[in-house]
């Protein structure tokens, strides 16, 4: 029986069939040098199938109608477990009853790794994302590359990738010490130092007036209050250059350990946070400049010195030490990926804000100057996130009062952050609707799968605790408690053909259509990883679950007919099964009650 997906095996069964018809110069005049595309798909009208091949696009090679070609290909194709039928240039396939039996069979059989796959054949892959300045709170846009991120690594594990997860801590840039003079006010005001924030606004981009401060401020004198009194004792109008310099590290250890902490309760584990300070202190920073000096890319120009990126693919070429001799945020970039590279990672994977656009082409040139193929560095651009409350889009700043992305957790919960963050493409700008988010209903996307696991779940239990009477058929109040688990693992394929003999023609049409979509999750999960996309995930998942709420509406599982009351109900494990597999690629929680 069928164990690979169902598009790619009918699409093999045509593509077989085309290659026999070529060896025999029996399609025209298609030869086997002709290159072609085909693709397998759902027939918007079911009355045609259940998959459906387009070979329309044969007709330029092999000068025949598209009907033709298609009742060619259709007549050499050996009949199995399928019925074929042709309309105009379309390849039409019915599958049997026991290809759907052969679903469920497998899901029981596999549980949670019915889709698991080896597409990645273990790429080494290092995935960086949220890579933000130990600076404050995470705003909610941190929230979404939080949780796109870390559900891409699910899926690409899922897959076969050797997935690394890295988190770039932004901490060698002058916004520490910005922070550190801010902090340093902080405490000063807690002191009750007559001091407050410069009302200059070109002054006030120095520091980060945001009100986050006060409880490190707070902490800081509680836990080393000698020092706390002895700075406001030396106070004298101006910052102390060894005071700023302690601070500006307790600060960014303080942040730096929030963000953490929040991250770990957000379902967003990092196998690495990397200091861009250490690339700095270890040397590494230097090494990078002196290589790019030895392969001839960098000149010297008004004081500054130049990187030839244009030699490599960029728009112009880019400073990488400035005339003041400081180094652009670009030298630390170029250094971190070479760093990557050496560690022997073959694919560089980063989510980015859109407009870092202008980096990628840069970095690709350096990545190439340095010996490696440019290709090895992929790049998710991503949009951010509008949030919505009351109707009203709220806005955001890091050095004001800000809504961050521990509030929204706290408002919302984290499954519905997670799963609202995940569920549109990250190229594509999202609204995020407080209100929706955290309502009971089904127009909350998060709410309507999760009730659905719930609703699988009391199903079954509702099974477990209903004594059956096998000799009777009937439901009585004493008998031994049953296994469901041992009544699902010696099911056969045969023992679901009952499903397909029933009168109830809308059972039947609500039955199938529910496990051919349950089959293709498969599919799903390959082209998720793929082409890193977990919001298909999350489209998946309202999908099943609007089918299995469909079935549920047609179908009673809880029948007097032993045979059948058992195979509905294995139809409802391998929906749980499927849903709670999907939900942990994007770490939202399965519940089994609500």
């Amino acid at each position: 029986m069928v164990s690979i997906m169902f598009k790619e095996y009918f699409l093999n069964i045509v593509k077989n069939s085309i290659d026999d018809l070529i060896k025999l110069s029996a399609l025209g005049s298609m030869s086997e040098s002709d290159k072609y595309e085909l693709q397998t798909e759902i027939p918007k009208n079911i009355q045609f199938g259940d998959f459906a091949v387009n070979v329309s696009s044969l007709a330029r090679y092999a000068k025949l109608a598209p009907a033709v070609i298609a009742q060619k290909i259709a007549d050499n194709i050996k009949k199995n477990n399928f019925g074929i039928n042709v309309a105009a240039g379309f390849i039409n396939f019915k599958i049997d009853n026991a290809m759907l039996n052969s679903v469920l069979t497998e899901i029981l059989d596999k549980k949670l790794d019915y889709a698991k796959n080896n597409q990645g054949k273990g790429q080494k892959v290092i995935l960086e994302y949220v890579s933000a300045n130990p600076t404050g709170p995470f705003h909610i846009g941190h929230g979404r590359w939080a949780a796109m991120g870390s559900a891409l690594a699910n899926v690409m594990k899922y897959s076969g990738y050797d997935v690394y997860q890295e988190f770039y801590i932004n901490d060698a840039g002058s916004q520490i010490q910005k922070l550190g003079k801010s902090l340093y006010i902080r405490i000063l005001k807690e002191l009750n130092v007559d001091i407050d924030f410069p009302f200059d606004e070109e002054e006030a981009k120095n520091f980060y007036t945001g009100e986050y401060l006060i409880p490190t401020a707070k902490e800081f004198i509680a836990q080393e209050p000698d020092k706390a009194r002895n700075i406001k004792e030396a106070y004298n109008g101006h910052f102390d250059e060894e005071t700023l310099k302690y601070l500006s590290k307790y600060a960014r250890l303080k942040m730096l350990s929030m963000q953490q902490k929040l991250l770990e309760k957000f379902n967003t584990h990092f196998d690495n946070y990397f200091s861009e300070l250490t690339l700095h202190e270890s040397g590494q920073v230097e090494a990078c400049i002196n290589k790019l000096k030895e392969l001839g890319v960098l000149y010297e120009k008004d004081g500054a010195v130049w990187f030839a990126s244009s030699k490599y693919g960029d728009d112009q070429d880019r400073v990488i030490k400035k005339s003041d001799g400081l180094y652009t945020y670009l030298t630390a970039d170029i250094a971190y990926h070479y760093n990557k590279l050496q560690r022997g990672f073959e694919l560089l994977l980063n989510i980015w804000g859109a407009d870092h656009h202008g980096y990628i082409p840069r970095m690709k040139a350096a990545i190439e100057v340095l010996g490696y193929n440019p290709d090895s560095l992929e790049v998710l651009l991503g949009q951010l996130v509008n949030l919505v409350m009351n109707g009203e889009q709220v806005r955001m700043g890091k050095r004001t009062k800000m809504i961050t992305l521990d509030d929204l957790i706290e408002e919302v919960g984290v499954d519905a952050t997670r799963y609202w963050m995940i569920m549109r493409s990250i190229d594509t700008t999202l609204d995020f609707d407080v209100e929706l988010a955290k309502s009971k209903t089904d127009d909350n996307p998060v709410f309507y799968v999760q009730y659905a696991h719930a609703r699988g779940c009391s199903i079954l239990r509702h099974a477990i605790s209903q004594k059956f009477d096998i000799v009777n058929q009937k439901i009585v109040q004493e008998q031994k408690q049953i296994s469901l688990d041992d009544i699902f693992e010696s099911l056969k394929k045969e023992d679901f053909d009952i499903l397909w003999s029933q009168n109830d023609d809308k059972s039947i049409e609500t039955a199938k259509k529910l496990i051919l979509k349950l089959e293709e999750y498969k599919s799903v999960v390959q082209n998720s990883a793929k082409n890193k996309t977990p919001y298909l995930i999350t489209k998946y998942l309202q999908e099943l679950a609007a089918n299995f709420h469909q079935f549920y509406t047609f179908s009673k599982v809880l029948v007097e007919n032993e045979k059948l009351m058992y195979a509905r109900l294995a139809i409802v494990k391998a929906v749980t099964i499927i849903l709670k597999s999907a939900m942990n690629l994007i770490a939202v929680e399965a519940p089994e009650k609500m």
